[in-house]
């Protein structure tokens, strides 16, 4: 069963090592440990519904506590320390796109909010529940999550929106057919959510980033029924899928989406490297995403990152003997950490990209390691969210920020947003541990993908004072870098404050526009993407 106040199923536990937790204390301090919220005692915070429960709503406190929050920090916050925000009044959980339309019609007659619940895995807000005076439904997509069809010939799967991953790729596979889209939240996060948030998964290099896989996508607005897209390929004015991608439910929620799909490849292996400094490493980086081998994906971890993620993976002896043979490499005690993934479709295909990635990859100076550390990599790759369980257990909050910028601004940007999180936390007399990787390479650049572990306090407000300084700070030097607010984030209402850098002004106001033409009285997610009135924070 999936935890309702954490990440992942709860009966998953993956506890920090005892050589982790000294090194987290050496550098941080101890971290209060005070007790969670019981989920009975939660249940009781949950005041009555502004809504009737029938056959459509369910207005159980217990609903309505899970399917109040996402996973942001303030979310955590909220519901591990007893400082929750508004519930929803009633949770829906439509079975096909005829429910989700008598669903919107009856909201539109009650004069309620409907906000998408995907899979809960939102970061940046999108879940939050904003009082404005109107009763408020979350719409659990999951049980809308079946293959619909499957075009051999032309490579199109028409699948329901509120599929999560495992579940997407279970029934695709099952016909030898895969979509490719692996994000970090991949177990949990559905593929509606993919879609209005523009993610990005780790292997994009060969599948794309969500926008290059969708063909076409139903959608239910408070008017009408929406078909966007279907065409192969068009000229024939503005691509209406641009607005769907990244319209965060503003535009209405999406029930099914064609999809471009691929056979699952013969053969996938991931090769770890490592090299003396970041300039080298990323050198090699820049080179291969700019040469057109077809790598599945690039993952490069500066410095700090590579040294946290070893002080952190337990196996001390194994850590140990890594750690001689990338000195006697002469690689030095700072080394950063590259993982190159290689999918294709036959061994001799395989062996071309690997031999040609590997030999750029030397030329910088790597060393390669093979293929064992990344066949680890791989067997965990989803579950490396659970450590945000066992840090907040030992008493630490952990966050993430992320960007997107040209090559030639790549290291200049990832240090201002280090020095940022840095600055911002010392302002407490709070130490942190802050680290970043390339998680995706593009032929003009890169995203940079930073994580800040910090020491929790007794006091939840602190808490919050201490993420609303670093995000803000962070945020402020992604801005002034020139980068992009959220390469695979989307923007929700952390965010937004800092949107119009990038759109401009009258950018805002063609995007309000469009949303206005679809929903003049504004109750598909109100106050995520762009501000209303009356908005604070």
């Amino acid at each position: 069963m999936k935890r309702w106040n954490g990440w992942g199923d709860e009966t998953i536990d993956r506890p920090l090592a005892d050589s982790a937790l000294v090194f987290l204390e050496q550098r941080l301090g101890a971290g209060d440990r005070s007790p969670d919220l019981e989920f009975d005692e939660a249940c009781a915070r949950v005041g009555p519904s502004r809504l009737s429960a029938d056959a459509m709503l369910d207005t159980s406190a217990s609903a309505r506590l899970c399917h109040a929050h996402g996973q942001s920090l303030p979310d955590w916050v909220a519901f591990r320390r007893d400082r929750f925000g508004p519930f929803p009044d009633a949770v829906a959980r439509p079975e096909s796109h005829a429910d989700v339309r008598g669903l919107v019609d009856k909201a539109r007659r009650l004069g309620a909010v409907i906000v998408p619940y995907g899979g809960g895995t939102s970061v940046v807000g999108h879940l939050a529940v904003v009082d404005d005076g109107r009763p408020v439904i979350s719409v659990d997509m999951s049980h809308q999550n079946r293959l619909l069809d499957l075009d051999t010939h032309d490579r199109i799967a028409t699948l329901g929106a509120g599929a999560a991953g495992p579940v997407l790729e279970a029934q695709l596979r099952a016909h030898r057919y895969t979509l490719g889209h692996y994000p970090q939240s991949f177990d949990y996060s559905t593929l509606g959510g993919w879609l209005v948030t523009r993610s990005a998964g780790q292997q994009s290099r060969r599948y794309g980033r969500i926008e290059d896989m969708l063909l076409g996508a139903r959608v239910v607005a408070p008017d009408a029924d929406l078909v966007i897209g279907g065409q192969v390929a068009s000229a024939a004015g503005p691509d209406l899928r641009q607005m769907l991608l990244g319209s965060e439910g503003r535009l209405g929620l999406v029930t099914e989406a064609d999809m471009h799909v691929r056979p699952v490849p013969a053969c996938e292996a991931f090769h770890v490297l490592f090299f003396a400094d970041w300039t080298a490493a990323e050198s090699a980086a820049r080179s291969i995403a700019q040469s057109g081998i077809d790598v599945s994906m690039v993952r490069l971890s500066n410095a700090e990152e590579t040294d946290v993620q070893l002080r952190l993976a337990g196996h001390e002896s194994a850590i140990a003997w890594l750690r001689r043979y990338i000195g006697w490499r002469g690689l030095g005690d700072r080394p950063c950490l590259m993982t190159l993934g290689v999918t294709a479709d036959d061994r001799r295909t395989a062996r071309r990209i690997t031999g040609a990635a590997l030999s750029i990859a030397r030329q910088a100076g790597g060393i390669s390691t093979g293929t064992r550390l990344g066949t680890v990599w791989a067997a965990n790759r989803f579950a490396g969210a659970y450590a945000r369980n066992a840090l907040w257990d030992a008493g630490y909050a952990v966050d993430t920020m992320e960007t997107a910028v040209r090559w030639s601004a790549t290291a200049p940007t990832m240090n201002a947003m280090q020095r940022a999180a840095h600055d911002a936390l010392a302002g407490f007399d709070e130490r942190a541990l802050v680290f970043s990787h390339l998680s995706h390479v593009y032929a003009a650049g890169s995203s940079v993908y930073m994580t800040v572990i910090w020491r929790r306090v007794a006091d939840p407000e602190q808490d919050l004072a201490h993420w609303r300084a670093l995000k803000a700070a962070v945020s402020r030097a992604i801005v002034d870098a020139g980068g992009t607010i959220s390469h695979q984030h989307g923007v929700g209402r952390d965010h937004a404050p800092y949107l119009a850098v990038e759109k401009s002004d009258a950018g805002l106001a063609m995007i309000a526009s469009v949303f206005d033409a679809i929903d003049p009285e504004r109750m598909m997610n109100p106050h995520k993407l762009l501000p209303e009135a009356g908005d604070v924070g």
